[in-house]
């Protein structure tokens, strides 16, 4: 069996390949993707050859994380059936080509653990479930009355703060770029030097800017912290004495984790948690060359998803 997939040869050289699949095994699910997202965070680092040392990074690799379609074959036992529709995390299944993290392809093969299912009603929207997951992970816990501050109103940023407001917390979004400040839902969206508070005691920053620490430092209220949930190509640094007088404390979010992915997959389906407006652009798969430079160039676009249906 083979796939069509999304393949960087090496940075800023993408090509949509013909690449064979490794065989099912007994534990295997096979899956017919109908739609996957574009990161314009780690994929974009990818892309542009500046990604950190990753476990896993070498050209060329199949990048993805955010893919939704539909189960073709799943072992016995494992809850799932033909035609179920489910979330992928990403695949390693191109044998001498990375997947990392291998989910832009229209058929994958994946551990039948590893799928979620979800809503078909969710469409292409099923895409932003990695990104509602590693939110909130991040704001994991977050209580009802916290005012906190959100830096950045991209999908994340605004995923950060539609949980906030679901969990009764009132948060505050920052945001540089004012094509970006409309879409709120709940919240205001302020640029920085409109708001005057220097007592946050939360403040999560999306916007992957390494240089950014010692501004967000001195909004702190005394003891607060600072999450650090985007992905960021450079060393991060701040000035010691403004750290040190508030006594800051700093915490990097990593990788969602499964229960995150099932709360956020629960709220979704129970229309709790909408994910509408976010995805901006849709491209079919055999574009995927401009989208790809859609997605990290054109400041309008805060999703670009691929539509896959039509390499069936």
């Amino acid at each position: 069996m083979d796939t069509l997939a999304v393949v960087l040869e090496q940075p800023e050289r993408l090509a949509l390949s013909r690449l064979a699949l490794t065989p099912a095994g007994p534990l295997d699910a096979v899956v017919e993707i109908a739609w996957s997202g574009i990161s314009t965070g780690t994929e974009r680092l990818l892309w542009s050859g500046r990604m950190p040392p990753f476990p896993g990074l070498g050209y060329p690799l199949v990048p993805g994380y955010e893919s939704v379609g539909t189960v073709v074959s799943a072992p016995p036992g494992s809850g799932l059936a033909p035609g179920d529709s489910v979330f992928v995390p990403g695949a390693r299944c191109f044998g001498p080509v990375r997947g990392l993290f291998g989910g832009a392809a229209s058929h994958l093969v994946v551990p039948a653990a590893r799928l979620v299912p979800v809503d078909p009603g969710l469409g292409a929207r099923g895409c932003l479930l990695a990104l509602a997951a590693t939110a909130q992970h991040a704001l994991s816990p977050i209580l009802p009355g916290e005012r906190p501050l959100i830096v950045g109103h991209g999908v994340l940023g605004r995923l950060l703060a539609r949980l906030s407001v679901l969990a009764g917390a009132e948060p505050t979004v920052w945001e540089t770029d004012p094509a970006r400040a409309a879409g709120a839902h709940g919240y205001a969206v302020l640029a920085p030097e409109d708001d005057p508070r220097s007592d946050y005691a939360r403040i999560t920053d999306v916007s992957g800017d390494a240089a950014g620490l010692d501004r967000l430092i001195a909004r702190l209220a005394p003891g607060g912290e600072i999450v650090l949930a985007g992905f960021y190509e450079a060393p991060l640094a701040f000035a010691f004495p403004p750290a040190f007088m508030r006594e800051a404390r700093i915490r990097v979010a990593a990788e969602w984790r499964p229960d995150d992915l099932a709360a956020v997959t629960a709220l979704a389906g129970a229309g709790r948690l909408s994910l509408d407006g976010l995805i901006t652009h849709r491209a079919p798969a055999r574009e995927a060359q401009a989208a790809y430079r859609t997605a990290f160039t054109d400041p309008a676009c805060l999703k670009m998803v691929l539509d896959w249906r039509a390499t069936a």
